[in-house]
């Protein structure tokens, strides 16, 4: 079973603040909705419960009629099937992060951020890959990265910047350095490189993304991939550390404007 989409963990979270608001234990709910204590943890950790199930749980819980118009909205938008689905991923942790984010801030150390990668370059970073791949597989992922490129487009764009190393565009060609070029032309779009020259700093500890949602209730999220998978951390201390790191790095770069000339530098270099 894969891991909970963000909007079903956000459902879960607000259901769990709900019971606890009216007093009630998960041993009290699950008697009154003959459930048994593990099903009601479950739906608290992300498990989408059905309609008629989740009606009850509003009325127990004394949510009134007048305001119930936002928690179903909430309902409907954890059960919506989401798009990635029909690729059979195993692991949809950060798209379904980023599927809803308004806003996301990445440092990236060694490879173009995946939001500001041309086809060509997907394609060499899939075939670089230890395990060998099917070409079916390497074509879907690279229709799924394009996919998530759309959020920088359309009527409510995401707010994207990313911090990149001068190491990471060594290793792309002519055309992906103009594509990035190409895509931090868009108004809603930051892109900033630290030169090598910079010497030690604190993104050698590594690649991180920050994400923002449009919930007031909802945490920013520290995502980190690692090599054997990735992680969210939603703790206030390390997200807050986190975010400090962001912006220490952001005045160590570039300026968007001469990170964009550095990388016109490059591209007509090549």
């Amino acid at each position: 079973m894969s891991e909970p989409t963000f909007r079903q963990r956000r459902l879960g979270r607000v259901l769990q603040e709900l019971r606890e608001r009216a007093g009630l234990s998960q041993r009290e709910i699950a008697e009154r909705l003959h459930y048994n204590i593990p099903k009601v943890s479950r739906i608290e950790n992300g498990q989408v419960p059905d309609y008629s199930a989740f009606e009850t749980m509003l009325d127990v819980y004394g949510v009134i009629a007048d305001d119930v118009e936002p928690y179903i909205e909430m309902w409907k938008l954890a059960a919506e099937k989401a798009w990635w689905h029909q690729y059979r991923l195993d692991d949809t942790g950060y798209i379904s992060l980023e599927h809803d984010a308004t806003v996301i801030r990445t440092f990236q150390a060694t490879y173009i951020p995946g939001t500001l990668q041309s086809r060509r370059y997907m394609q060499a970073v899939f075939a670089s890959v230890r395990a060998p791949r099917s070409k079916r597989w390497v074509e879907e992922q690279i229709a799924i990265r394009v996919r998530r490129q759309q959020r920088l487009r359309g009527d409510t764009p995401l707010e994207y910047h990313a911090i990149i190393t001068e190491f990471a565009l060594r290793h792309a060609d002519r055309q992906q350095l103009l594509h990035i070029n190409k895509v931090g032309e868009l108004p809603n779009v930051t892109v900033q490189v630290i030169l090598d020259s910079v010497g030690l700093h604190e993104g050698h500890n590594g690649s991180f993304t920050l994400l923002d949602f449009p919930y007031p209730s909802d945490p920013r999220v520290l995502y980190v991939e690692h090599t054997e998978g990735a992680i969210h951390i939603e703790d206030l201390a390390r997200v807050k550390s986190a975010t400090l790191t962001f912006k220490h790095l952001s005045k160590l770069a570039l300026t968007h404007e001469q990170s964009a000339a550095l990388i016109e530098r490059l591209a007509a270099e090549r």
